[in-house]
């Protein structure tokens, strides 16, 4: 099937001010124009095709945007990652989450980014709905986009009172999220390495450790329990 077109960049002042007035979120000033974290939201990041699998499990997780790799790029850190926009300080308790749900480093393709750090900036949605991902020239596109007219943020996921499926917004709750993509990130991992995909930037250890092996082992996960 022909790819369409790639649309024509909207200029920056309009994609500053589509974010900044109509949802309130604070951009840089340059171009290309990125969203500040750790202020509105954070971000939970992980490689695509990890991501695609969580998508399908919870059809309810708040914005949803994919960064696309640069040029040329053929290593681990240059492939396709999904970005989750989750509730603001989530970044912080992804550690200590990935520790109590028995991951430790096993799930390290799931980073996040928090405060002081930022995304690029998807181009706004047309007509409501995400751009066709087929020739689009930004290096970051909605795949969940964003509604402007309601606080965006309560259909983040977050931890706490409030949190969880049927809550304000039908996000999961952080925990359930980061479970079902930690499970998500190991399983691409393996299938990365038996499709002969390099993973070598993480080492080798981890992929030793699959789910079975792990309760084989004595230790069951706490993810297999949420």
């Amino acid at each position: 099937m022909a790819c369409a077109l790639p649309r024509p960049r909207p200029p920056l002042s309009t994609v500053r001010r589509w974010y900044e007035e109509e949802l309130g979120w604070p951009s840089t000033g340059t171009d290309p124009v990125e969203l500040l974290t750790g202020l509105r939201f954070d971000v939970l990041e992980m490689p695509a095709d990890a991501g695609r699998a969580v998508l399908q499990r919870m059809p309810r997780t708040g914005p949803v945007a994919l960064l696309r790799p640069g040029p040329g790029g053929n290593s681990a850190a240059d492939r396709p990652k999904l970005l989750l926009l989750i509730a603001a300080g989530g970044a912080e308790e992804l550690p200590e989450i990935l520790e109590w749900l028995e991951w430790g480093t096993l799930a390290a393709d799931l980073t996040a980014r928090g405060a002081g750090g930022r995304m690029p900036a998807p181009a706004p949605p047309s007509g409501g709905r995400a751009p066709d991902d087929c020739g689009a020239r930004e290096a970051a596109g909605w795949v969940r986009p964003p509604r402007p007219g309601y606080e965006v943020e309560n259909s983040l996921p977050t931890t706490g009172i409030g949190a969880g499926i049927g809550d304000v917004g039908g996000a999961p709750d952080l925990v359930r999220l980061v479970s079902a993509a930690a499970t998500e990130c190991h399983r691409a991992r393996l299938v990365r390495a038996r499709n002969g995909q390099s993973d070598r930037a993480y080492g080798d250890q981890p992929l030793a450790f699959s789910n079975a092996s792990r309760m084989s082992a004595g230790t069951r996960p706490r993810s297999f329990t949420l």
